[in-house]
């Protein structure tokens, strides 16, 4: 099965990905997690979006898509796989139908009031790209990450400010995507302002999943 998962920056499109994944038994392929890894070991990609990364903005769609067609040509994407912060655009949208065809897309719905509040919880582990909330999904020991034991951290682009610029960017290039997938009879949206096993339960039931 391949999927994209659809929302707002802090809907909990990173934590649900993870979930459906193991379910499903498919990999996650998120850009985000690509880009980070890639400014970590500081190669000529990562030198080259780093800045763009920390201030909030989007990475430019070449580079992205160049990413992209490298993960999933890979042999653990070829039963599936599950795509997190990819398509981010029209444009995006429109050159992965030129890769491959996606089974169902799901919009994670949460209003940006409750983001702001959400982000300020959030944690990320420099190692592995793994995400926490304080809250919502706190790691089994304050601020160490469960999967590789690094200390977690503040992601520069979680803080408010930037949190806004980021909503204010999702809502003119991003949220467009809705619609364009609504018009293909591939989008299932569902409610991401609840417990994290209810949005679960929701995403589940909106791909017929047992």
């Amino acid at each position: 099965m391949k999927l994209i998962l659809l929302g707002a920056p802090g809907a909990g499109k990173g934590t649900q990905a993870e979930l459906l994944c193991e379910k499903l038994g498919i990999p996650q392929v998120s850009t985000g997690n690509i880009i980070r890894s890639e400014i970590k070991s500081g190669t000529e990609l990562g030198n080259r979006v780093k800045s763009i990364v920390e201030s909030g903005a989007l990475v430019p769609d070449t580079l992205v898509i160049e990413l992209l067609k490298n993960r999933i040509a890979q042999e653990d994407c070829k039963p599936g796989f599950l795509l997190d912060g990819f398509p981010r655009t029209i444009p995006q949208a429109e050159a992965l139908e030129e890769i491959c065809a996606v089974d169902a897309v799901v919009e994670i719905y949460v209003p940006d009031t409750a983001i702001v509040n959400r982000m300020s919880g959030r944690r990320t582990c420099p190692s592995c790209g793994a995400t926490y909330h304080v809250t919502h999904n706190p790691p089994k020991k304050e601020n160490v990450c469960d999967s590789c034991g690094a200390d977690l951290i503040v992601r520069p682009d979680d803080a408010p400010e930037v949190v806004q610029g980021r909503l204010q960017v999702y809502h003119e290039q991003t949220e467009p995507l809705i619609a364009f997938y609504r018009d293909r009879g591939l989008l299932k949206t569902v409610d991401g302002e609840r417990p994290l096993e209810e949005v679960s339960a929701s995403i589940y039931e909106a791909l017929g999943i047992q």
